[in-house]
């Protein structure tokens, strides 16, 4: 997956700050609209925005807010707090990806087009169900090696 990761996000950041830098010369130097630009826009920002989030929750390098990290005197005592967290995280995940699924079911029996490029938005809309549907995998992996982590060492009662 890494090298997946790897070409893909390069690739779609650099195919959006294209079309972006066309639409500005464009419009604001050569003083011609183009239409539809915008549309063909949507697909790539949002696969790369979830691919991003999935990337970074295959890493386990999103932003946290370890305040209780600065509280807690052991190792063991951060690793019960992280094991909640990823409890946590897992139920929200779990619940937005039962809302991307409806979402993507929706999206496919509807079958929308782009306003003016009749491109078919499910293309860009699936990628909230695949893109939650793997953050939520990755995140339970996550939860798992921490329960694991946790339940090999000694009993955490003691530490706090």
């Amino acid at each position: 997956m890494e090298r997946f990761f790897k070409y893909v996000l390069p690739l779609l950041i650099s195919v959006v700050a294209a079309m972006e830098f066309y639409q500005v010369l464009m419009r604001y130097v050569f003083e011609i609209p183009i239409m539809g630009l915008d549309e063909m826009l949507v697909y790539p920002t949002l696969w790369l925005y979830l691919l991003g989030s999935v990337n970074a929750a295959r890493e386990d390098t999103q932003i946290k807010a370890n305040v209780l990290d600065v509280f807690l005197k052991t190792d063991k005592a951060r690793l019960v707090v992280r094991v909640i967290a990823d409890v946590m995280s897992v139920i929200v995940s779990c619940w937005l990806t039962y809302w991307a699924w409806d979402y993507f079911v929706y999206a496919k029996r509807v079958w929308k087009e782009s306003p003016t490029l009749y491109i078919p938005t499910f293309w860009a809309e699936c990628s909230i169900f695949v893109g939650m549907a793997m953050m939520t995998a990755y995140s339970g992996w996550y939860m798992y090696k921490n329960i694991k982590k946790l339940a090999a060492s000694p009993s955490a009662a003691k530490e706090f």
